[in-house]
């Protein structure tokens, strides 16, 4: 599917596929506090992106309240279209790192950023492409669930099944 499965793929490879007793949640779990290089950043954004989805608002990636709040802030800013092609089923409208930036803010992007020790861009221009494909992996009936997406957890156990 795109860079969301090269990041899934890279952290089964480091953890050496899905370990006795745990899952790919306790795995990235592990990994995100030692992990070095492109792969474990990538993982790293999966996990905020992951928070910024699960109704973790106000953490440390951000002041999103879920996955409404996001869809929410690109309707507000012009870019609703593209956001609601991540949901339904068909094709995803791409979304540029600009584009993102404008919707989140710059304090986001660098809040991220600093967490990943990353450059601004850099964050922003990964971040463009792996929401899109996060969102899309997480509403895979074409809605929104009315109770919300759950916690980071849940939603990893639905990139496994898949």
């Amino acid at each position: 599917m795109g860079i969301l499965d090269s990041i899934l793929g890279a952290a089964l490879n480091q953890g050496g596929g899905q370990q006795a007793g745990g899952g790919l949640g306790d795995m990235l779990g592990g990994m995100l506090g030692g992990s070095g290089g492109q792969g474990g950043s990538q993982v790293a954004l999966l996990n905020i992106v992951l928070g910024m989805l699960a109704n973790k608002g106000g953490g440390n990636s951000g002041s999103l309240g879920g996955l409404g709040d996001l869809l929410g802030k690109f309707q507000q800013g012009g870019l609703g279209e593209a956001a609601s092609s991540w949901v339904s089923k068909g094709d995803n409208l791409p979304i540029s790192a600009d584009q993102l930036q404008s919707v989140l803010g710059s304090d986001m992007i660098a809040s991220i950023a600093a967490q990943l020790g990353m450059s601004h861009g850099d964050t922003a221009s990964q971040l463009s492409q792996l929401l899109p494909e996060v969102v899309d992996r997480v509403t895979p009936q074409g809605q929104v669930p009315d109770n919300g997406l759950g916690d980071i957890s849940d939603l990893l156990a639905q990139f496994t099944q898949r």
